[in-house]
């Protein structure tokens, strides 16, 4: 059982990996024996993290704005200055935009889909090499980070973050079915409340949100490393295409 969960020798890359739910991840992985890539556009912030995370493992910043196609084939090729291959590809790097619908800009629409949904396909597509060569000797992973959102409507004005999430579950599915000849398996986790800078909510009103979730409580690391974990090894080999939602119980409860 061990063994069926464990990243141990394997490679991994996540953006949006210095804070949040990527450093939730990058944790998790480095902790089952992973060797860890985090990718953040703010350089200090990712630097900083790898250094924390350092200590669980092999723990390596490559910073870079992945917002443009340029910005992704340029992680791309810092990557592949460490590794030839890559086993593990987290999709994770995500922005969101508020504003009343006869107020909402153009900008809040092109930042937010060309990060959360342009990205995961544009940097999975530069690193299909990688992937592949990885997917010779055992299933390599992209798990895109998706959003409750995209599954079920939440009443703030998010127009671009939850379609761009629910166009990112169906884009899962889609390059799930292209990429599994290459013994590339795509999923995709769907999370409810956990607390980051993007959840400002989840993180500083910790007690009101509780009160909304049916489990009576937000995500912690665990929930959100454990999720990852599973679809990363082993044991989430036959998930293919598939969303995980981790969120308490709020979908359901939305109806």
């Amino acid at each position: 059982m061990n063994e069926l969960f464990s990243l141990k020798g394997r490679t991994a890359l996540i953006t949006g990996g210095s804070r949040g739910i990527g450093r939730m991840i990058a944790e998790g992985f480095l902790k089952q024996g992973a060797r860890v890539y985090i990718s953040a556009r703010k350089a200090a912030a990712c630097d900083q993290t790898a250094a924390e995370l350092s200590a669980l493992g092999t723990c390596v910043s490559l910073p870079a704005d992945v917002s443009t196609v340029e910005g992704a084939r340029a992680l791309v090729a810092a990557y592949a200055a460490h590794e030839d291959q890559l086993d593990i590809l987290v999709n994770n790097a995500g922005a969101a935009w508020g504003a009343p619908f006869d107020d909402f800009p153009e900008s809040g629409w092109d930042k937010v889909v060309d990060l959360n949904l342009k990205t995961p396909f544009f940097l999975t597509q530069a690193l299909h090499g990688h992937l592949t060569k990885a997917g010779k000797s055992q299933v390599a992973k992209v798990i895109n980070i998706a959003s409750i959102d995209g599954v079920s409507v939440n009443p703030q004005e998010t127009y671009s973050y939850a379609a761009s999430k629910a166009g990112l579950i169906h884009l899962t599915r889609r390059m799930a079915l292209h990429l599994a000849k290459d013994n590339i398996s795509v999923s995709a986790i769907a999370p409810g409340a956990f607390a980051s800078d993007m959840n400002k909510d989840a993180r500083d009103h910790e007690a009101q949100v509780s009160a909304r979730i049916p489990a009576g409580r937000i995500g912690t690391t665990e929930d959100m490393a454990g999720a990852a974990i599973y679809l990363a090894s082993r044991a989430g080999d036959y998930v293919v295409g598939s969303t995980l939602v981790v969120d308490g119980g709020v979908t359901h409860a939305r109806g």
